[in-house]
């Protein structure tokens, strides 16, 4: 492993981009149905769901935004919200008082500068509340089909992990993993790369044992790397008696289906 470590580090760029693609295309294969895990029906709802998904999961989210978006179906109604009514709604997200506010204003701004419609651009999604590059991108590459890399916490270790980039900074990594990928791969790298970090590599002790990856990255060592022990820190419907879960998500049964037939889907 050590020797593998050593010639990683001293990869030329024509390498380094063979190794990430290589990559992806091992993630594709093993989450061939990852997708955005908030549920939305629209952009409206998609970047709503996006601002309440900071510091809570997404699993909370979707938990969260039926009863919301009964009472506040578009950006209209959401801009006449009563605060305290929306407070009470979010309030399970956490941190709900400022999130109200970031959904008032930016419903608002909405309403005021695009006609009570999400904009398609980056330059005008930033200008809104509490929208910065990351929910741009999720709102762009999942609600308009507009490729962008979704750098969150799980995509940023990983990126560094896998040596795409050292850089902690949000935009530079987006811009140090952007040129190794073809522009209309962003998207769904973003979904590969976030699925396998809140799966298998995990921020505290990945699961190196059982992972697809292991033998393309730098950082196999860091966690568990015994299979019997990784196999049980694996999360959602890789972990240990998910099988069934498992199969039906490979089988392209949407997140509704398989609530409606019981199955819970946090980790």
């Amino acid at each position: 492993m050590a020797g593998r470590k050593a010639k990683i580090e001293e990869e030329a760029p024509v390498a380094l981009k063979r190794r990430a693609r290589r990559i992806n295309r091992i993630l594709a294969e093993t989450y061939p149905y990852a997708v955005a895990e908030l549920d939305f029906r629209n952009a409206f709802e998609l970047l709503v769901a996006t601002v309440l998904s900071a510091q809570t999961t997404d699993v909370r989210v979707n938990l969260t935004t039926p009863a919301l978006f009964a009472r506040y179906p578009d950006a209209r109604a959401l801009a006449e919200a009563d605060e305290s009514e929306l407070q009470e709604i979010i309030r399970p997200t956490g941190f709900y008082r400022a999130k109200a506010n970031s959904l008032l204003s930016l419903s608002r701004r909405l309403v005021d500068e695009f006609d009570g419609e999400v904009p398609g651009r980056l330059d005008d999604l930033v200008t809104l509340p509490g929208v910065g590059r990351k929910t741009a991108n999720v709102v762009l590459g999942n609600a308009f089909d507009v490729p962008g890399i979704t750098v969150d916490t799980h995509f940023g270790r990983l990126a560094r992990r896998f040596r795409w980039t050292t850089s902690d900074d949000p935009v530079k990594v987006e811009l140090d993993v952007g040129v190794l990928f073809d522009r209309k791969d962003w998207t769904a790298l973003s979904h590969h790369v976030v699925f396998h970090g809140r799966r298998i590599c995990h921020a505290k002790k990945p699961a190196c044992g059982v992972c697809p990856v292991a033998a393309l990255c730098p950082a196999y060592g860091e966690g568990e790397v015994d299979p019997v022990k990784a196999a049980k820190l694996l999360k959602y419907e890789l972990a240990p008696g998910r099988g069934e879960l498992l199969e039906l998500m490979r089988s392209g049964k949407s997140r509704a289906e398989l609530r409606a037939a019981g199955h819970g889907l946090g980790a």
